[in-house]
């Protein structure tokens, strides 16, 4: 309590927000949010940091350094926090909890997600090419190149490229032996996603853990459930890129759609 009070008396105190630092080290680096200045540039991509400490961690993404390891499965991670995050696997720990629900999960942008996913109802961000809507514009962009036929994520070993960065991640261990493999202890199944793995082993104990509010219905997936529970509900998921016109099933947007092209006077579509 004594220290507390004494980084409120302290003279080293920030003439922007009147914040008070313990040294004027801390109070300098502090200083740079306000006045934008970041002294500290990577010679490789010419990045800037506010902190040296950010540069050093930044360093490692081009010399592709990973100094911390984990002891269980040898892992190796570039920073600390990831390794700290990633021990979460290995001990179970779950410490981000659902206020709506009792799901629980180690890292806090699963929490996020799964409150977008499973509690909203919201999807603002629509395909433009075939009107399916979406909660979050990662999602979108990831859709669009099924479209584009964009392969953004490229192989480092090989000239193979993909749309998603989990199929490059599944041709690195295929082809290149790099990563881990994810492997069941009833069948000896290998999987190159631990989700993968999970589902598959809810299959063998005939675990249904996903219930459907309306008919009490189990299923193995959360996939499985929202692909059910569309029966139930109004939602509307897709929609018409010229009218906006909503509809229940993607099915429907292709028919509606050549003959809205037809009226707003759209050509060879």
């Amino acid at each position: 309590m004594h220290s507390h009070i004494n980084v409120h008396s302290s003279k080293y105190k920030c003439t922007e927000c009147v914040k008070c630092f313990g040294s004027k080290q801390e109070l300098t680096l502090h200083s740079r949010i306000h006045s934008g200045e970041k002294p500290f540039e990577c010679t490789v991509c010419g990045k800037r940091f506010t902190a040296s400490r950010d540069l050093d961690r930044h360093s490692r993404i081009h010399s592709g350094e990973k100094p911390y390891k984990c002891h269980e499965c040898h892992k190796t991670f570039t920073m600390s926090g990831n390794l700290n995050t990633h021990m979460r696997v290995h001990t179970g720990q779950k410490p981000y909890k659902c206020s709506l629900c009792d799901k629980s999960f180690n890292q806090s942008g699963s929490l996020q997600t799964h409150k977008c996913s499973v509690h909203s109802n919201r999807r603002p961000y629509d395909c433009r090419w075939c009107g399916r809507l979406f909660k979050r514009s990662s999602h979108l962009k990831r859709h669009v190149y099924t479209h584009t036929g964009a392969k953004p994520y490229s192989c480092r070993h090989c000239s193979e490229c993909f749309r998603q960065h989990v199929q490059l991640k599944s041709h690195l261990l295929k082809s290149h032996n790099e990563g881990t493999w994810f492997i069941c202890h009833m069948c000896e199944k290998k999987f190159t996603l631990s989700r993968d793995l999970k589902e598959h082993v809810r299959r063998h104990e005939g675990v249904k853990p996903y219930v459907c509010d309306e008919c009490l219905k189990c299923f193995c997936t959360a996939g499985e459930l929202r692909l059910h529970a569309v029966k139930h509900s109004n939602a509307k998921l897709f929609c018409c890129g010229l009218c906006a016109k909503d509809f229940k099933y993607k099915r429907s947007v292709p028919i509606h759609f050549k003959r809205c092209a037809v009226e707003h006077g759209f050509t060879g579509v």
